[in-house]
């Protein structure tokens, strides 16, 4: 009886000892996939937090709070209800206060939304001081605070909209052929949208971009399943400039908001040439352009009259042998209109200069073997630059004050390690410090700049508390070079067993402009990742040489090139992991996108031996396809670089496919255009090789919403059918 006792609390004891391991859930995709039912709840929490001049303000649906920045006391500074009430607004309430901001430091007024209007509403008399409609159907869009100028386009054409109301259409010519307003060059040189106020807003500057001369790509919309309609599929040209093809032509004009007169910037013929980071003088009357050749290996600032659109000067000359990649427009020093921050890598990384209005340089602001990532604002009294950069350790993105004068630079952000976002007050007093570690999901701290001290604000539980999770690890292996430093992180199964034999997905994307390990939580790691990892797989991302943030000759290694270095620095990373002993080599697989998907057939077909599995989403086939910008920069024109062209494309490599692969594309993709994937089909056809392939209708680059668990799931089940 004893005995039998014994055994029954032995039992329960390692009942009881095991509860924990029964309670630990198991991932869906529906919770780690950002297009998932339960992924919001699956993401670090966060607070939306902006500036009222230095005072601090989180924003909610229906309440905004004050906030303490040494205390993190909040306190309510108005509310959704009684803004609509105390502003009679009852069929044209506002809906939200998570979109709302503060224009005038020294002004109690927030800029808010209804369905129909902005409204500027003075919060404490919560009366509305000024409104104008919304523009139903513009595709761009840009307000000015000062003189509530609003510009737009819609139906292909631009107009303004000023303070009083009055509206007025400054072009008729626009077309798919002539477009107005909106970004060019295909968003390549940091461009992002085609309106810029000048900082008064009574000047707008504007692109208008020729593209009669383009080719069509001849992409295809399917109708949606429930569209009663239409019947059958209709044309969606894409004008899309491939390499070494003709590209289109940009002007500038300048459009005086009180006379309605538009001028063009003089820059002489736009044939071959690229204008990008448009920005103001702080006057209003002097607009400043980088002008780039179509080879890309010189730019030129130079500055125009507002007025008469007459080239003044050449302020800054820049030119190297492979490229030079303008990315960020001047910015002028609050406290000195003569003096501007500009951007460079000519001494071999990002770094910051000031130069005078003559085009004198005053002095580097910054240096060393390191990137200045973003460049946050001024602190004016202490006249000193807010940056963020990598500094500290290649992996991490930290905060930084630069003072103007001396140079010198001190980190000011909390705790010094893993990954640091910021967001400036208006005179650069205080600076809301956004920040995940390898193990924080995510701390929200509010700093002092001038006396560096940091005050705690928000901690985020671990919204994964309770379910399985792997193990992820981070490092660095020499690149096929053998001195520089690469950098790794490695997922392992959620029941890791060191003596076991696991398949292993190397994930790959390798191109410019763009990093995979960081030291944010989980080492920067996809989700996926962790669903692969909870079924059974070893996850191995490398950046290659190539990618970003390590300084300008990392980047131009793969120049003229593009694939050969990567493939080299990627299969130093499969040398590596022979090394262990629970990575089965018998077993890897090779999975990217978009650039990475040009990776994924790259090492498929040129290491047939080594890759067993393979799933390319997007892939690059062959550069001569890619569009002119993007691929001229990194490839020179086919008639120039033939060899290289050659080299690359992998056309030829049909016939050396040996494992399973299987290619996604979006069938309306007018980034990676689907003659890539079809080419590639015809070669393998033609060779007798036999690739898998599948396509998602009405999708473009990516896919989107609920369609990208879709996507993942077949990825996913792909390794699972063919390496697991």
């Amino acid at each position: 009886m004893k005995k039998m006792t014994r055994q029954c609390l032995a039992l329960l004891a390692m009942a009881l000892l095991s509860l924990p391991m029964l309670a630990q859930q198991q991932f869906t995709l529906e919770d780690l996939n950002f297009g998932g039912t339960n992924y919001q709840k699956m993401i670090p929490a966060n607070r939306t937090l902006t500036w009222w001049g230095d005072q601090l303000v989180r924003l909610g649906k229906d309440t905004c709070w004050t906030v303490d920045a040494v205390k993190g006391k909040e306190k309510v500074l108005f509310t959704r209800d009684r803004i609509n009430k105390g502003a009679g607004l009852v069929d044209d309430q506002v809906r939200s206060l998570n979109y709302a901001s503060f224009p005038y430091a020294d002004k109690p007024i927030a800029l808010l939304y209804n369905g129909n209007e902005r409204l500027l509403v003075n919060f404490k008399t919560r009366k509305v001081m000024w409104r104008q409609s919304r523009v139903v159907g513009a595709v761009a869009e840009e307000w000015n605070n000062v003189s509530y100028a609003n510009a737009y386009v819609k139906d292909d054409n631009l107009y303004v909209v000023d303070g009083n109301g009055n509206t007025r259409q400054v072009t008729s010519d626009g077309s798919r052929d002539m477009v107005y307003g909106q970004s060019v060059h295909r968003n390549e040189f940091g461009i992002e949208g085609g309106l810029f106020w000048n900082p008064q807003g009574n000047r707008l500057a504007f692109y208008r971009m020729d593209q009669s001369m383009v080719t069509d790509y001849p992409l295809v919309d399917v109708p949606e399943l429930d569209d009663s309609t239409r019947v059958i599929a209709e044309p969606a040209p894409e004008k899309y400039p491939m390499a070494g093809q003709t590209s289109h032509l940009v002007w500038v004009g300048v459009l005086d908001v009180a006379t309605g007169d538009t001028v063009y910037l003089k820059a002489g013929d736009p044939t071959d040439r690229y204008f990008s980071n448009i920005s103001w003088n702080p006057a209003g009357d002097i607009v400043y352009m980088m002008e780039g050749n179509r080879d890309q290996n010189v730019v030129d600032l130079v500055a125009y009259d507002a007025s008469t659109g007459n080239r003044i000067k050449s302020l800054y000359h820049e030119q190297h042998p492979k490229y030079v990649e303008p990315q960020h427009p001047i910015t002028f020093l609050p406290w000195d209109k003569d003096k501007f921050i500009l951007w460079s890598e000519k001494d071999g990384y990002n770094h910051l200069y000031i130069y005078d209005t003559a085009g004198k340089l005053v002095k580097q602001l910054t240096s060393g073997n390191w990137v200045v990532m973003d460049l946050l604002g001024f602190d004016t009294k202490r006249q000193a630059v807010i940056i963020s950069a990598n500094a500290d350790n290649p992996i991490q993105q930290n905060l930084y004050r630069v003072d103007v004068a001396t140079g010198e630079m001190a980190r000011i952000d909390e705790g010094g390690r893993g990954w640091h976002g910021g967001r400036l007050s208006d005179s650069g007093a205080w600076l809301v410090d956004y920040y995940q570690e390898p193990d924080v999901p995510r701390n929200i701290a509010v700093v002092d700049t001038r006396n560096n001290r940091q005050y705690r604000y928000f901690t985020a539980p671990d919204p994964w508390q309770g379910y399985t999770v792997p193990e992820y690890r981070c490092g660095s292996i020499k690149a096929a070079d053998g001195v520089t430093d690469l950098y790794y992180r490695i997922v392992l199964p959620t029941d890791f067993d060191e003596n076991k034999k696991y398949p292993t997905v190397v994930y790959v994307y390798g191109g410019p402009h763009a990093h995979n390990v960081d030291a944010r939580w989980h080492w920067g790691s996809r989700s996926w990742e962790t669903y692969m990892a909870q079924r059974g797989y070893v996850l191995f991302i490398l950046d290659n040489r190539g990618s970003e943030n390590r300084g300008r000759d990392f980047e131009q290694a793969t120049f003229r090139q593009l694939g050969q270095v990567e493939m080299q620095d990627q299969m130093c990373g499969v040398e590596f992991l022979r090394t262990l002993n629970y990575v089965d080599t018998a077993r890897l697989g090779v999975h990217g996108w978009s650039f990475g998907g040009f990776m994924t057939i790259s090492l498929m077909t040129n290491y047939p031996d080594v890759f067993k599995v393979g799933v390319a989403g997007g892939p690059v086939i062959d550069w001569k396809w890619y569009e002119v910008m993007y691929g001229e920069r990194y490839m020179d024109t086919p008639q120039t670089n033939p060899e290289g062209y050659e080299k690359t494309s992998l056309i030829h490599k049909a016939a050396d496919l040996k494992g399973r692969l299987q290619i996604i594309i979006g069938l309306n993709d007018p980034t990676v255009v689907p003659q890539h994937a079809y080419s590639f089909l015809k070669a393998c056809i033609a060779a007798g090789t036999q690739p898998d392939f599948y396509v998602y209708p009405g999708q473009g680059h990516n896919m989107r919403g609920h369609q990208s668990v879709h996507l993942h799931e077949r990825i996913t089940r792909y390794f699972d059918d063919y390496l697991k």
